[in-house]
C-alpha cells in the first residue's frame, strides 16, 4: 500500500507543532483530562478511572509526583488548599498540552489504521 506523501507531511507538522514538550505519559494525559473541573488528589485518581472505564489506576505516589512535576511546569494550580486538601486546576498552558497531546495520538491512530484494518481481511 503506497503512502501518501500529502498526508505524511500534513501529520508531521501536527507533531511538530504537537510536541513542544515531548510526548505526555499517560498518567499526565488522563490527570490533566481529570483536572478540567478543580479536584483534589482522590477525586482526581477516581475521575481517572472513570475516564479511562478503569483501565488506568493510579496509585498516590505516581499521581503526587504527576501534580508536582506538572506545577512546576505550569500545566496546572492550586485552586484552593484547606488543611491537607489541596484542589487543583488545569491552566490554560495545560489545556494548550493537553490539545497538542491528543492531535499527537491521532495522529498515532492514522499511522496504524491502515495496517490494522489491513489485518483484519485476512
Amino acid at each position: 500500500m503506497p503512502y501518501d506523501i500529502s498526508l505524511c507531511i500534513i501529520l508531521c507538522e501536527v507533531i511538530v507543532l504537537s510536541n513542544k514538550n515531548g510526548p505526555m505519559t499517560e498518567a499526565m494525559y488522563y490527570v490533566l483530562l481529570a483536572l478540567c473541573k478543580p479536584l483534589h488528589g482522590y477525586a482526581i485518581m477516581g475521575a481517572i478511572g472513570e475516564l479511562s472505564q478503569g483501565r488506568v489506576a493510579m496509585g498516590p505516589g505516581t499521581l503526587y509526583g504527576v501534580l508536582n512535576r506538572m506545577e512546576k511546569e505550569n500545566m496546572i494550580e492550586l485552586e484552593e488548599a484547606d488543611g491537607r486538601r489541596k484542589i487543583y486546576k488545569i491552566t490554560s498552558a495545560g489545556r494548550e498540552a493537553l490539545g497538542q497531546e491528543y492531535l499527537r495520538l491521532v495522529a498515532m491512530v492514522a499511522d496504524g489504521k491502515a495496517f490494522v484494518e489491513e489485518g483484519k481481511n485476512d
